[in-house]
């Protein structure tokens, strides 16, 4: 598996749905985690959301200008370390489910792989391998937009962290619907370029 999905959505936590399930050992997730948390790409995309949310001036008492920037910055540095570490890390060891997400790749149509890919924030599987209902991806979200209380002045009230939550699950199913299908693209983009830098061959008889 690549390390990243389009090169920049980290992806250490993918497995081949096809194998025999093996379960993963508690360090095996805390190691996942801090992963995607300190990924390279984690700070350009913690960049992009701060850029943003200094344009619509989320959090005004953060204020403007770099100042205001920074503040952006390491609070979208925040909730993507504290997320992560939640959803990956701690809850999954602490209720002995399976952080991965389980590509089935080919063999069914994109629409299923699809709907597959972003209902993955409600299904898992317990180290039994038994499914279950993801448990770790939702209270860990949560408990993560409430930790986010803490450095988000403006947004303490429960509306703030409702979105909060809704916010993080639908990213998380969006990064999993790009793990699911990168493989593809990337075949696809690969394969037409090897095919357009191969040399032609003449068909036709040699002149005697």
């Amino acid at each position: 598996m690549d390390k990243r999905a389009f090169g920049v959505i980290p992806n250490y936590r993918t497995a081949d749905a096809s194998l025999p399930y093996e379960p993963i050992s508690a360090s095996h997730k805390l190691v996942i985690g801090l992963k995607d948390s300190f990924d390279g790409p984690t700070f350009p995309v913690a960049a992009v959301f701060a850029t943003i949310h200094q344009a619509e001036n989320d959090n005004p008492s953060f204020g403007q200008g770099m100042a205001g920037w920074a503040r952006r910055f390491g609070t979208a540095i925040g909730d993507q370390v504290i997320c992560n570490m939640m959803t990956e890390s701690f809850m999954p060891m602490l209720l002995r489910q399976d952080p991965r997400y389980f590509r089935i790749g080919k063999g069914t149509s994109a629409w299923h792989r699809a709907a597959y890919a972003l209902t993955r924030i409600f299904v898992t599987l317990n180290d039994s391998g038994k499914r279950s209902f993801n448990y770790s991806e939702i209270v860990g979200n949560a408990i993560g937009a409430t930790i986010a209380n803490a450095y988000y002045p403006d947004g303490r009230h429960l509306s703030d962290n409702v979105e909060r939550l809704g916010i993080q699950c639908f990213t998380d199913g969006l990064s999993q619907m790009a793990k699911e299908f990168w493989p593809d693209v990337k075949h696809m983009l690969f394969h037409r370029h090897e095919a357009a830098s191969q040399p032609l061959v003449s068909t036709a008889h040699p002149l005697p």
